[in-house]
């Protein structure tokens, strides 16, 4: 899921260098919403790793 992330930062980039704005906007939105939710099952994956042992 990161990685997805990371990719759609990469479009929102060069979709900006290159002038398409809404374009830019729409990938840097969905790259942000990505990044939380990885940042989140990566809590709760550390929280239940924590918790079973």
């Amino acid at each position: 899921m990161l990685y997805y992330a990371v990719v759609f930062f990469v479009i929102a980039i060069v979709a900006a260098v290159l002038g398409f704005g809404g374009i830019a906007a729409g990938a840097a939105s969905i790259a942000k919403i990505l990044f939380f939710i990885f940042v989140i099952l990566f809590v709760v994956s550390l929280l239940f790793g924590a918790l079973r042992r």
